[in-house]
């Protein structure tokens, strides 16, 4: 097994137990944002699984895996979309500690997995970009879910919350692009 292939079926693991545990207090506390990111963590489980099995593969198929890859990084933007839109219909605040305490640990897992991929960035074109970036793109969103929490303690209402929440969505989305491209280079480069 490569060390590619190692790191990638390790943070796969490590995103899927944080899901149940942020899952859970997203449903307890009724937030938007660890909602976002629980979602976001099973994502991240599907991505670095499809990559552990591509690894290997010519650059067009990776390429093409690619695409699949950057169409997963929606998925949680229209979660988040969708608990958003329901927040507004019912906009009480979660609660503030379970809030920061999340995403402080949600936090200490994607600094392992980025810190774990990030010497592999740069190899295996959009497999690689894809697993990077979403475990760079959650440890900053997970930063601004403990500072939302922070916030929800002094202000008292769902707005922190929300916002936070679409923007993990809107980085989601940057996301999907960013590896839609790069696996269109490696179509482009696969060609005669």
């Amino acid at each position: 097994m490569t060390g590619f292939r190692r790191a990638a079926l390790i943070v796969a693991l490590a995103n899927l137990v944080y899901f149940g545990v942020e899952f859970a207090v997203a449903l307890g506390i009724r937030s938007v944002s660890l909602f976002a990111d629980s979602i976001d963590f099973l994502e991240d489980t599907a991505v670095n699984l499809l990559i552990v099995a591509a690894i290997g593969w010519s650059s067009r198929r990776r390429g093409q895996v690619g695409a699949v890859l950057a169409a997963l990084l929606l998925a949680p933007a229209a979660a988040t979309l969708w608990t958003a839109w329901r927040k507004f219909a019912a906009p009480a605040p979660p609660a503030p500690i379970p809030l920061s305490l999340t995403g402080f640990g949600a936090l200490v897992v994607n600094l392992s997995c980025a810190f774990l991929l990030a010497r592999h960035r740069a190899h295996h074109g959009s497999l690689s970009r894809a697993a990077f970036l979403s475990a760079r793109n959650d440890a900053i969103a997970n930063v601004a879910i403990i500072a939302a929490g922070l916030v929800t303690i002094v202000v008292r209402n769902a707005w922190p919350d929300l916002l936070v929440g679409l923007g993990i969505g809107a980085m989601n989305l940057d996301a999907a692009r960013e590896v839609f491209e790069a696996a269109g280079e490696e179509r482009a480069a696969a060609r005669p």
